[in-house]
């Protein structure tokens, strides 16, 4: 039995305080009164406030936009991982000329920077009644989420078996049916991990939500966090609380999938 050096296991203690300890500052901030935020304070708070949770929901009404942010991402990813993975399975499994340029093109599609569309996109979204609404933020959502999903199902469907497959083509099935009922099993970690990244990545954004949403009914959670005022001052202890509830979600959703996550970025790794 091999045992692991002290020295490794203390270094890895460290970086995992290092990287949780801001997280653990912005939870106890968020119960600290608004008048010691700002004051040394010992690591554990002297006094708990839940004032600020309070402010956000009764004055904030945060519960709006979580909702937004739930419908765009939620829908944004239930269109672009089924379409990126007609996509991918093409790109990845069949043969065709012209496929490494067309990937790259993907990739240079999902690396573009958002900045630079978004005066030509507020302008169509405007022509077309869409400013405000919820496809309105789906739409151009789908227009990165969906290449950054073709490319990353393309090489997890490349490196999968095709002995089951080739066996199913035999026996008759249809090339979809092949891929629905023998691929897409054995794809289900790679697809399950793209369609979370996707909605964290749709979670997320903020710049075109905040470009192509007119008012609070329709702010998407980073954009409403942005925006918090106060009459002479910002509410830090609100922002903070704020911050812990739309972060909450995030974390709840890669601890309760960490193991299919892991699965699903490491099984293309190496061919079956």
């Amino acid at each position: 039995m091999t045992r692991r050096p002290i020295g490794a296991i203390v270094a890895a203690a460290a970086l995992l305080a290092a990287l949780l300890f801001p997280i653990y500052w912005m939870a106890v901030s968020s119960v600290t009164p608004e008048s010691r935020l700002f004051e040394a304070r010992p690591l554990v708070p002297v006094s708990v406030t839940a004032d600020h949770y309070r402010a956000l929901f009764d004055e904030r009404s945060f519960l709006i936009p979580i909702r937004n942010s739930l419908v765009v991402a939620g829908s944004t990813t239930l269109v672009a991982v089924p379409l990126a993975t007609l996509c991918a399975y093409a790109l990845g499994r069949l043969r065709m000329r012209g496929k490494g340029a067309l990937l790259a093109l993907v990739l240079a599609v999902s690396m573009f920077p958002q900045i630079s569309i978004v005066p030509p996109l507020y302008l169509i979204l405007r022509e077309v009644r869409l400013l405000d609404t919820y496809p309105g933020l789906v739409l151009p959502y789908l227009t990165f989420s969906t290449p950054l999903a073709v490319w990353l199902l393309t090489g997890f469907f490349r490196q999968l078996p095709r002995d089951l497959e080739e066996a199913a083509r035999l026996d008759g099935a249809s090339r979809l049916r092949a891929l629905y009922d023998v691929v897409l099993p054995l794809a289900a970690p790679g697809v399950a991990t793209t369609a979370i990244l996707i909605f964290l990545y749709c979670w997320n954004e903020f710049l075109f939500a905040l470009s192509f949403t007119l008012g609070p009914d329709r702010y998407t959670v980073p954009v409403a966090i942005t925006l918090f005022r106060g009459r002479y001052q910002v509410p830090w202890g609100q922002v903070l609380a704020a911050t812990v509830v739309a972060t909450a979600p995030v974390v709840l959703l890669v601890l309760a999938f960490q193991r299919r996550i892991v699965a699903g970025l490491t099984a293309g790794a190496s061919k079956g």
